[in-house]
């Protein structure tokens, strides 16, 4: 591939009572936004270990003097809208400035590597789609060769329906794709009691 992959990764501003609303029913909103903090702490890690352009699009503002360094990372702000017109938007964005091939994960997965990333990017010479299934039907990845808008459109996000309806779509236009080992987005507090770490 003549391209360097870009990689965007989809961030809430760590906000106390805004990130993780599902897990903070059970924790706590202190307790969920210091979870949340480890999960930002990790995909950080993650991704600066991957060779690829990254672009880092916040939820709310543009926080220049956080944690993600603002060399390693461009910083943009999320569009307004739903999740699939936030995800076209950047997608967009990154074949337009980069060209492809381009990823997108969120800061949900404990268990994401910068291999299974790795992994993702080599599967896109052979396919035009790769997808990192997640336990709840939904996915923590998904990358493209070129630009494909339409695997975004007409899905029911934040369901158990995301991944085979994206699935459909990319096979009813005949598109190839590979697909990353299931892993498990950290939406509830049994979640990160199986798949988390020790935290103070």
């Amino acid at each position: 591939m003549a391209n360097r992959p870009t990689l965007l990764i989809f961030i809430k501003n760590p906000e106390l009572g805004k990130a993780k609303t599902r897990l903070a029913q059970t924790v706590g909103p202190e307790r969920a936004l210091k979870i949340y903090r480890a999960l930002l702490g990790h995909t950080c890690q993650l991704t600066q270990a991957v060779d690829a352009q990254r672009m880092l699009f916040y939820s709310s503002f543009i926080d220049e003097k956080d944690d993600w360094p603002n060399q390693d990372f461009s910083k943009y702000l999320q569009v307004s809208g739903g999740l699939g017109d936030r995800m076209t938007a950047a997608f967009q964005q990154a074949f337009e400035e980069n060209g492809g091939p381009v990823l997108i994960i969120g800061s949900d997965c404990a268990q994401l590597t910068p291999a299974i990333v790795e992994q993702g990017i080599k599967k896109l010479e052979a396919n035009d789609f790769v997808i990192g299934p997640a336990e709840d039907g939904g996915y923590y990845l998904l990358g493209m060769k070129k630009f494909h808008p339409e695997v975004f459109q007409n899905v029911a996000w934040s369901t158990e329906t995301v991944l085979p309806q994206t699935l459909e779509i990319i096979s009813s236009n005949e598109w190839s794709h590979a697909l990353l080992p299931v892993l498990s987005d950290i939406d509830y507090e049994e979640d990160w009691e199986k798949h988390g770490w020790e935290i103070d």
